[in-house]
């Protein structure tokens, strides 16, 4: 943990978006955008013309996609970003082999080294969720202070490797000022690869709830988690603390959404709390434990983001910004959300059981294919 930030809590885009296309249209040396989606909406021209505009004006600027969330980038986009002098590179771009497993899914933009934005929101208009009721619900935060220096040496390795990758001069980047200490937060940038970060993210989940004293509180979009961390979520239950899972109702990828509901028979006989967001497509990865540890990013607690993906979440240890997002979190549940009671789990079909665990084998079956044993290189 590192002393000394100030951390802004953006809820959905309508925070996030003005936010971030004010910061780059500040820039004045460089501007390094990551994200899995680009989506040539509303939101993702604003944001491609705020980045050429910075280009124009002589501001060095970076842009890494993954090759398979945007890997139908617009072409104009492309042309436009392209004469006006943005840099962009694309991790690992669709093709045969194993690479293809491996995505780049943390969004981070950080600009001039002085200020970063890091959480699950994409470019993309909220309201760009076809066959989704509303907007999509999501976090993200604003950042300033010394934590920067670990999230830009972050950005800045994942650029040399690409370029390494796609066989290019890697060109310097104008060297960062010293953060200042603009607040008083505690924070840690936490990343999650497949070389020496295999396991950060779910490590700092698992010893904030091993520790929790009152209440836990998980709103994840995809939740799939290790035998450890629903042993580690059982025993807080068992300890007293008071658990609670939101989770999304209007899924999109429907696999792990029914393989999951094969836990909450467990979950549910343990007094832990199941409650399904229905307002809209949740697309949350946050946390908060005991109302002073609070962690929001992008990775989603289920095999894809804890063996297979590229994740940056942010941690913060700060009473203020906890309550923040629990007051937050409490208020989607009370507009939004409908709980899960065992009895009424009990009372469903026989089909409807056994769809969960036939998504679960298949799951389980997957999960033991493409758990990653070997480095990346």
């Amino acid at each position: 943990m590192v002393p000394g930030n100030r951390v802004r809590l953006l809820e959905n885009g309508a925070a996030y978006f003005p936010a971030l296309l004010a910061a780059i249209d500040a820039a004045t040396h460089e501007v390094h955008l990551e994200s899995y989606l680009f989506v040539a909406d509303r939101v993702g021209y604003a944001v491609a013309h705020a980045l050429s505009n910075a280009a124009r004006r002589g501001v060095q600027v970076r842009v890494v996609l993954d090759g398979f969330g945007a890997r139908d980038l617009d072409a104009d986009i492309r042309h436009h970003w392209q004469i006006a002098g943005v840099d962009l590179l694309v991790y690992h771009p669709l093709r045969l082999g194993w690479p293809r497993l491996r995505r780049m899914h943390r969004k981070i933009v950080i600009i001039d080294a002085e200020t970063a934005f890091v959480g699950g929101i994409n470019i993309i208009d909220d309201c760009n969720a076809p066959g989704h009721p509303d907007h999509r619900y999501d976090y993200a935060v604003q950042i300033a202070g010394p934590v920067l220096a670990d999230i830009h040496a972050a950005t800045q390795r994942l650029w040399r490797y690409l370029c390494w990758r796609h066989l290019r001069h890697a060109s310097p980047v104008p060297r960062p000022t010293t953060p200042t200490a603009p607040g008083t937060q505690r924070a840690q940038c936490v990343l999650r690869d497949n070389l020496h970060h295999r396991r950060d993210i779910e490590d700092s989940y698992l010893a904030a709830i091993r520790h929790a004293r009152h209440e836990i509180v998980i709103a994840n979009a995809y939740f799939l988690p290790r035998l450890t961390m629903r042993r580690a979520l059982i025993e807080a239950a068992r300890r007293g603390v008071r658990v609670i899972l939101l989770l999304q109702g209007h899924p999109d990828f429907w696999i792990i959404h029914y393989a999951s509901r094969a836990y909450y028979p467990e979950f549910l006989a343990h007094g832990i709390e199941i409650r399904e967001y229905h307002a809209s497509f949740m697309h949350a990865k946050v946390a908060v434990i005991d109302s002073a540890w609070a962690t929001v990013g992008s990775s989603n607690l289920d095999p894809f983001s804890l063996w297979l993906s590229r994740e940056a979440n942010v941690v913060v240890l700060d009473a203020t910004f906890s309550k923040a997002l629990r007051a937050s979190l409490e208020a989607a549940m009370t507009r939004g959300s409908h709980a899960i009671e065992l009895a009424t789990w009990q009372r469903l079909g026989r089909v409807s059981r056994l769809w969960s665990w036939l998504a679960y084998a298949v799951v389980r079956v997957f999960s033991g294919v493409v758990r990653p044993h070997d480095a990346e290189h």
